[in-house]
């Protein structure tokens, strides 16, 4: 299968077009999706995640990793569904109220795309209510919330408290990473899972979601 292995490749390049191209060539070949999807470019992607966590590439080279990989997924799209290739899991993930920053959030999503995992993007300025009634309304595994500001790390908690308001505690995770947020706030907060970085974040909750 060593279309598999070039698509793997040309995604970690960054190659967007030619992914493209490869992915609709190996469909054409007649290979599954799922064997696309799996081996060409969550494995393509799986790398990238490895070498950001090393910091053997950066910021940039993760984005443009992503793109390509995004071009591939939508090739894909149509057939999954007749594949009938399930999601591993959905989250939904935002910045709490109040923050603007998403260039963290951006990361963590590509990274649990990279696992399969199916991510509501709620943007910045989250409200409680917000995350925890798209995770109602998604039936989602997991929350994630990001926040970049001391000053609105405190929203976490908020998130926490409704979504045991809203009776949904026992059933979704809550995740929360940023750099001003440390395991000893996540405890203090009762939050399930705090990260360093995106890539250990997509560990955790893929984890979460088997």
């Amino acid at each position: 299968m060593a279309i598999l292995d070039e698509i793997s490749e040309f995604l970690q390049k960054g190659r967007a077009p030619i992914v493209k191209e490869k992915v609709q060539a190996a469909l054409d070949e007649g290979i599954s999706a799922k064997d696309i999807l799996e081996k060409g470019l969550l494995a393509g992607m799986g790398v990238v995640g490895e070498k950001f966590k090393n910091n053997e590439v950066f910021v940039p080279e993760v984005l443009i990793a992503a793109r390509a990989m995004n071009m591939g997924v939508a090739v894909l799209k149509p057939y999954l569904a007749e594949d009938g290739v399930e999601s591993k899991g959905t989250a939904v993930i935002g910045t709490v109220k109040g923050d603007l920053h998403d260039i963290g959030k951006n990361l963590v999503k590509m990274m649990l795309e990279g696992k399969g995992i199916n991510v509501i993007d709620l943007g910045t300025d989250v409200a409680p209510e917000t995350f925890v009634q798209a995770a109602i309304d998604n039936n989602a595994d997991i929350i994630c919330c990001s926040a970049l500001l001391t000053t609105t790390m405190g929203e976490m908690k908020n998130v926490v408290e409704c979504a045991k308001e809203k009776g949904i505690r026992d059933k979704v995770k809550i995740m929360v990473g940023g750099a001003p947020v440390t395991q000893s706030f996540c405890d203090s907060i009762g939050a399930d899972c705090y990260t360093s970085d995106a890539a250990s974040a997509a560990d955790a909750a893929l984890a979460f979601c088997s």
